[in-house]
């Protein structure tokens, strides 16, 4: 057997199985293949050549005990092999956070121009960062740039620090316990970004295996889904630098949150990559909420 037969075989296992993507990947074959390349340690970087590579018996064992696993434990891929991807970079990840999958990524690799001059960018928070990706990231695309990556959760914090720690970063990148802004003081950013919980009580209920075994506490907010941007909306003024901007994601509350507050002057982000449900405010902008 060649990787590219083992890798139709798991993709046949996992549409048999009718298992529930959207961590990383959004069909059998790519869920298969991302399972087969970090089971048997290959490197994207050696594609098309590697897929006619022989795999022996053992590592043909290993494969397809953990697509059983993913069949039967029916949760994300990113969680068995503690590994997902964000923005181009790889991430350690497991049951104490979200899987990143954020279309924020996009904005980040654009340096979020043309709405921010990169080169002013000096201080960066990241609410609920949950394991640090957009945090990192942003971390990355500003050279010169500090990053609070803050969240609530002292358990999503620590994965936090191992992704900073993994990345190099802990003289720009600094993990910070706190309820979105409750402790952090007077400070002001260029730039707030947030991907916050915003999952309502019934999206929350029909969601399949896979989400329900992320951490609530990183996805449901409240019976609307807006507890958390209610928060951020009424308490970012003061942290924004003159022009510096808050960018979030609401994901499928973007309706609920624009008829909550119809007179805002949202400005709802479009992505070449897909998704959707990600404003953009300035400062002058939150200064009625």
């Amino acid at each position: 057997m060649n990787v590219e037969h083992l890798i139709r075989t798991v993709a046949a296992s996992f549409e048999d199985a009718e298992l529930s993507y959207g961590h990383g990947t959004d069909n059998p074959l790519d869920e298969a293949a991302w399972l087969v390349f970090a089971v048997l340690q290959l490197s994207h970087d050696d594609t098309p050549a590697i897929y006619s590579a022989s795999v022996d018996d053992e590592q043909v064992s290993a494969a397809l005990a953990l697509a059983g696993r993913r069949i039967n434990e029916r949760v994300p891929l990113a969680y068995l092999i503690n590994q997902a991807f964000f923005a181009g970079w790889e991430f350690f990840v497991d049951e104490r956070v979200l899987v990143p999958r954020s279309p924020i990524a996009e904005l980040i690799n654009k340096q979020f121009t043309p709405w921010i001059e990169p080169n002013e960018v000096r201080f960066v928070v990241d609410l609920g960062t949950g394991s640090g990706c957009i945090a990192v990231a942003i971390a990355h695309a500003f050279p010169d740039a500090r990053v609070d990556a803050v969240d609530i959760s002292a358990d999503a914090l620590e994965v936090t620090a191992i992704n900073i720690e993994k990345h190099g970063l802990e003289d720009r990148v600094t993990p910070v316990q706190s309820d979105f802004f409750s402790a952090l003081g007077g400070r002001q950013y260029d730039l707030i970004v947030s991907n916050p919980p915003y999952v309502d009580g019934t999206d929350m209920k029909s969601m399949p295996a896979e989400y329900q075994s992320e951490p609530v506490l990183g996805l449901m907010a409240g019976d609307d889904g807006l507890v958390s941007v209610r928060k951020i909306l009424h308490d970012a003024s003061p942290f924004l630098t003159d022009n510096g901007i808050l960018v979030c994601e609401v994901g499928n509350s973007q309706q609920a949150l624009a008829a909550a507050y119809p007179d805002a002057a949202f400005v709802w982000l479009d992505f070449a990559q897909g998704g959707t449900g990600v404003f953009l405010l300035t400062k002058d902008d939150l200064q009625g909420f």
